[in-house]
This record gives C-alpha cells, structure tokens and sequence, in this order.
C-alpha cells in the first residue's frame, strides 16, 4: 500500500470510530457486542485484515501503519479493535508466517472479508511460554481433543487451518 493509500485508510478509520463507534460506546457496553452495522463498516473496510498480505485479500499495512491504526483505534472502546485484532495478529499472523500456500489461499480471504479467527494457547506448566507445552493432540470424530498431562481439556478451535497444521506436524 503506498503512502497515499494509507492515508486515505487510516483517514477513514478515523472517522469510523469518530463518527460511528464513539457515540454508540454506551450501546456497546450495555449490550456486549458491537453492533452489526459497524461491524459491516469494518469488514468493507478491510479491517479484519488489514496487516494481511493484499494478494490474499489484505490491506497489506506495515507494522508502522499497523501501530498508526492502532492510535485511531484507541479513541474509543477497546471492543471495536478486539473484534478483528485477532485476524490481524496473532492468528492470521501464524497463517501468513507458517501456514502452507494452500492454508493460506483458503484461509487468508476468509479472515480478510470478516470471518473470525481465533487462537488459544493453554498448558498450566507451561505458563506463558508455549515452547514448554508438552500437551498431545488426537482427532476423536469431528472434534480434536488435546490432552494436558493427566487432565483432558476439549477445545473447539475455530478454523481449521490450525488443527490441519497440528496434524501434518504428527500430532496423534
């Protein structure tokens, strides 16, 4: 994205939350979601993917736009950012840094247009270190069921792609 376009990105975010998001923070707050009119806002926008590379339907923002969005962002409650945050960090972040081409291709257009990612790291040892994870993951019909020492947890991991990726790395 060129300097113009960024402007132009980052112009309309501001009036976004300025215009749309702020005056309806009481609204959010009283009802725990953002409403679906500015969820709409966003996802035309390309915000759920903004940091995504544009040849999988992102905005393609550097990590100093990125940090620019994110001083829009702050004007206003926290929720507006968590909605897409996810798809732009840590979860879409895995797919474009680790996830296979063909990952990438189904899965990088669907965050891009407003799907949900989500991501979830858990191992009581292992604190906030994940290279001290010792759990084991299996499949048990539709499900996959990770084993945490001798104390089962059942997660439903939203997307695939992240169980596919266990699997192929041998999870059993």
């Amino acid at each position: 994205m060129d300097a113009a376009d960024f402007k132009a990105v980052r112009d309309a975010v501001r009036r976004l939350v300025r215009e749309d998001v702020v005056p309806r923070e009481d609204e959010i707050e009283e009802t725990d979601a953002i409403p679906e009119d500015v969820r709409r806002k966003a996802a035309d926008m390309g915000l759920f993917g903004y940091t995504l590379p544009q040849e999988h339907g992102g905005l393609g923002a550097t990590l100093s736009e990125d940090v620019q969005l994110a001083f829009e962002f702050g004007w206003t409650t926290p929720a507006f950012r968590s909605m897409f945050g996810t798809n732009n960090g840590i979860a879409g972040k895995v797919l474009v840094n680790a996830g296979t081409e063909e990952q990438q291709r189904h899965w990088l257009p669907r965050l891009a247009e407003g799907a949900v990612a989500s991501f979830a790291l858990t191992e009581a040892e292992a604190g906030s270190d994940p290279s001290g994870a010792v759990e084991r993951c299996f499949r048990d019909a539709r499900l996959f069921r990770i084993y945490e020492g001798t104390s089962e947890i059942q997660k439903l991991i939203i997307g695939r792609a992240l169980l596919k990726d266990a699997r192929q790395k041998g999870a059993k």
